[in-house]
């Protein structure tokens, strides 16, 4: 059992901290191109689908607490195969997902103070480095701080909505639906982004006492629910959805010259929230995974687990740097990865929860992510290509540990070896990892 226990209002800080991320500083204006004042109803649409999904979650970690989340959820439902696919998904996507996070909210702060785009390279990995020291201090440390990196976003956000609401003009509603149902649906496939962050916080589920995890997770679509319906309704009506830094044309209504510093702070902020929380996740997966022999039995503890992510995101920084690669490409490949884990869990958790409302909501998620899935296009091709690597490394894992136990290679008990092996396959990493547990 660990020693540091995440309390209310630390766990409902992590956990929105993983949900509001650097997205929010540019979904509203691309959600507005896409659908007009109809974007409205694909923030809508997408809050509903989360209520499933988030409480499945949530419901799956006050059950089965374990440091390797989803991971976990799936190798106990549905086998070994199942753990290794979610965990790899998600461990290889946090160093993606969280330089591209970085990077977009160093460039919106750059640009906020008028720096050039060195400045928003040093920042980003500033705020990667700062999460990491964070992280290494201790989970409690981290919370502590989420707390006061959250409180401070949300008053910035309000203060944006507030700021903005003198221009708010009807008008700006018509004609709604510009482009149809099919620009809602465009609308949807780009604010994706926005709603995953469920599952990383099923990562810190044993850190939860109680029912904890269960009241964060409450709080945490409440608040969503409040900021992401007053954004698409503000930016739309003020006319802030034409500027591709909305929350900057928001502020500058009422707050004129100031709103950009205001808003280097705001980016600052949701990039910090979201990767702090993605990093503490992955953490303890990647320290689970090696339990499992699933990575490098080396990095079996949490800052080991941590310098893994640290070195991943500097080797795909450098190839980003060598070979440019937009924002784009990294977040909707990040995305891709997430909603397989999502969905996964979820087809888990129709196994998992008991029969009644725990079961029918777990269905619900299962339908919703099955569809947020099939948005991600082709990128699906990325946790393919993670899928196969991973099972290619295994396999030549195993074929080498057949050879060296092979007779007259100084096997002592090739049947014993065999049976785990097989067991652990046949009744999934729970049972493999229970004799581990401190």
């Amino acid at each position: 059992m660990t020693e540091h226990r995440l309390g209310v209002w630390q766990g409902t800080a992590t956990v929105l901290g993983g949900v509001l991320g650097p997205g929010m500083l540019v979904l509203p204006h691309l959600a507005a191109e896409a659908a007009g004042p109809g974007s409205v109803l694909a923030w809508a649409a997408l809050i509903v689908v989360s209520v499933p999904i988030a409480f499945t979650f949530a419901l799956l970690g006050l059950r089965h607490p374990d440091g390797g989340g989803v991971a976990h959820f799936a190798g106990t439902a549905i086998g070994r195969w199942a753990y290794a696919l979610v965990g790899w998904w998600f461990f290889a996507a946090v160093p993606i997902g969280t330089l591209a996070g970085a990077l977009a909210g160093g460039i919106y702060t750059a640009d906020a103070f008028g720096w050039d785009g060195r400045t928003a390279a040093v920042i980003a990995f500033a705020l990667l480095a700062v999460a990491f020291v964070a992280n290494a201090a201790g989970l409690r440390t981290s919370g502590r701080m989420q707390v006061v990196m959250v409180g401070l976003l949300l008053a910035v956000l309000a203060t944006a909505i507030v700021a903005s609401l003198p221009a708010v003009g009807a008008e700006r509603f018509e004609p709604f639906l510009p482009h149809g149902l099919g620009g809602v649906g465009s609308a949807v496939g780009v604010l994706i982004f926005a709603f995953v962050g469920w599952e990383a916080a099923s990562h810190l589920s044993a850190d939860f006492a109680g029912r904890r995890l269960l009241t964060a997770t409450g709080l945490t679509l409440a608040a969503i629910t409040v900021i992401y319906l007053s954004v698409a309704v503000t930016v739309v009506g003020s006319g802030a959805a034409s500027s591709p830094v909305p929350l900057t044309a928001m502020m500058r209504t009422s707050l004129g010259a100031a709103a950009e510093p205001v808003t280097g702070i705001a980016a600052l902020v949701l990039t910090f929230g979201a990767i702090n929380t993605y990093i503490a996740g992955a953490s303890r997966l990647g320290v689970a995974l090696a339990r499992q022999r699933l990575l490098p039995h080396r990095i079996a503890s949490p800052h080991r687990s941590l310098m893994v992510l640290a070195a991943a995101i500097a080797v795909v920084g450098a190839v980003a740097l060598v070979r440019p690669i937009g924002l784009d490409p990294l977040l909707r490949a990040t995305s891709a990865c997430l909603a397989a884990v999502m969905f996964i869990g979820a087809l888990a958790a129709t196994r998992l929860l008991p029969a009644g409302r725990m079961r029918a909501t777990a269905v619900a998620a299962c339908t919703l992510t099955a569809l947020t899935l099939a948005l991600s296009g082709s990128y699906l091709a990325v946790p393919a290509a993670i899928a196969a690597a991973g099972f290619t490394a295994r396999a030549i894992h195993s074929r080498r540990t057949r050879r060296r136990n092979a007779p007259g290679n100084g096997a002592i008990d090739r049947r014993s070896a065999e049976t785990s092996v097989g067991a652990a396959v046949e009744h999934g990493p729970a049972a493999a990892t229970q004799p581990r547990h401190p």
